[in-house]
């Protein structure tokens, strides 16, 4: 019999090699490789005169043709936020990573889960870090039934699934993936090949007995989720958790979701009671000011099937230094300089000698090019100290030649934004509605930068 050999895999790609260096040779990153113990086969995969898989109950091939009308059988869990970043609902059979900071609120949006389905879906709660007195604690600060909720204090994975064969539940909750180890692995709880192997047989578990499994992921000082990041390839939906500090709410983003759209949002805001849903989010992304402000913008951005309305700030002010500074919270800083030259060059307003600070508020970070229009318009209102006109709003993609490009459901960002009561809408001329009017909103339709900083007035 083969033994079994020791492999370094990358915790940032998940490439494999036969040796320990201190960069991994397909990623270019340093420090990530750990051990992780290949175990040989314990069975031929091949016969003479037949294959091993055709044996009865084996799965077959069959036409695509014949399985296409079936759908996924969802069940709504009770938060509509959650539901909405799920795709609609909890999935038989899926695998959700749910990640983002410490004390974020992961453990407490998974316990309220649990209590929302109550009696309708029975469920069991593995804690590999707390005792069951401290999950009992939260539950009865957040108001919950206590009487549903099953819990267990488990960190080996063979012991967790021998539990859920006995007990059957229907959503199983691993509180945190990094605490759980197997028997067959010497490594420490934690380590790469723990990791990916746990996560492989709760993987299994799920497809074999369809039910719902939710992990929670710790994340590094860079953001992303701890361990291997073969991790996320395993399972069908990333779901990380984030928010500023200091800050009540909490922004729940589906990076990844093989039964909904990816970059879907919820919004939470979190109490005393646990987490509550936001039902308009775009309340809280804009800021109250008395009258118009100087080196404000309002956008309507898209997160998944929601479009939101969200403010940009912008200051802009004589810089001392050689090098101004160039700063941007929630957007990207690359794209922020070069939008600053496009506006230099375009816009005629120069403003390499100033720091500009861009700042999307409540936290939220953009990602999408329609706010490259709002940002500009932002900056030139703070550098001109001169407000744009009142219940304006604005989105678009600005061209490195000055074009103003149109961006996807142009239409709807109008509706989101007249049913706001904005009276102003400055967007690409391709984005203008064809027929009628949306709502009281006066569409300015420009094609050039300086048709949309003419239009602003």
């Amino acid at each position: 019999m083969a033994k079994a050999r020791t492999a370094y895999v990358c915790s940032q790609c998940g490439s494999e090699h036969s040796k320990w260096q201190g960069q991994c040779a397909d990623c270019g990153a340093w420090n990530t490789l750990g051990a992780f113990v290949v175990e040989p086969a314990q069975t031929p995969v091949a016969r003479r005169g037949s294959y091993a898989g055709a044996a009865a109950g084996a799965p077959r091939i069959t036409p695509l043709a014949s399985v296409a009308q079936t759908q996924e059988a969802r069940t709504s869990i009770g938060i509509g936020e959650l539901d909405r970043v799920l795709g609609g609902g909890l999935v038989e059979g899926s695998v959700v990573l749910v990640g983002g900071d410490p004390g974020i609120g992961k453990s407490t949006l998974l316990l309220q889960m649990l209590g929302a389905l109550g009696t309708r879906l029975s469920s069991l709660y593995v804690s590999g870090e707390e005792s069951l007195a401290q999950v009992a604690a939260r539950a009865q600060r957040l108001g919950l039934a206590l009487d549903p909720l099953r819990g267990l204090a488990e960190t080996c994975i063979e012991h967790i699934l021998e539990h859920a064969a006995a007990e059957r539940p229907r959503v199983l909750v691993v509180d945190s993936i990094q605490t759980i180890w197997t028997e067959l692995l010497t490594a420490a709880p934690g380590s790469v090949s723990q990791v990916r192997e746990s996560a492989a047989k709760l993987t299994r578990y799920a497809k074999e007995t369809g039910t719902g499994v939710f992990l929670v992921g710790h994340v590094t000082k860079e953001g992303g989720i701890a361990g291997p990041r073969v991790l996320e390839h395993m399972v069908d939906a990333v779901l990380y958790f984030e928010g500023e500090a200091g800050s009540r709410f909490r922004v729940l983003r589906a990076f990844k979701n093989r039964f909904g759209a990816v970059n879907e949002l919820g919004v939470f805001a979190m109490s005393d009671k646990g987490l509550r849903e936001v039902p308009n989010p775009s309340a809280i992304f804009l800021s109250a000011h008395s009258g118009p402000t100087p080196g404000s913008a309002v956008m309507v951005t898209r997160e998944g099937t929601r479009p939101l309305l969200v403010e940009v700030q912008a200051l802009v002010d004589a810089s001392p230094l050689a090098n101004p500074r160039r700063v941007a919270l929630g957007l990207e800083q690359n794209r922020l300089a070069m939008l600053l030259a496009v506006l230099h060059r375009h816009g005629g307003a120069a403003v390499y000698d100033q720091d500009v600070f861009v700042n999307v508020v409540g936290g939220i970070r953009v990602q999408e090019t329609a706010a490259d229009l709002p940002v500009l318009l932002a900056v030139l209102s703070s550098f001109r100290n001169r407000a744009l006109p009142d219940k304006t709003i604005a989105f678009g993609e600005v061209g490195l030649s000055g074009e103003i490009r149109p961006v996807p459901n142009g239409e709807e960002r109008l509706k989101e934004a007249a049913t706001h009561g904005f009276l102003r809408a400055i967007v690409p001329r391709a984005n203008a509605p064809k027929k009628g009017r949306v709502g009281d909103l006066e569409i300015i339709a420009v094609d050039r930068l300086g048709d949309a900083l003419a239009a602003a007035g």
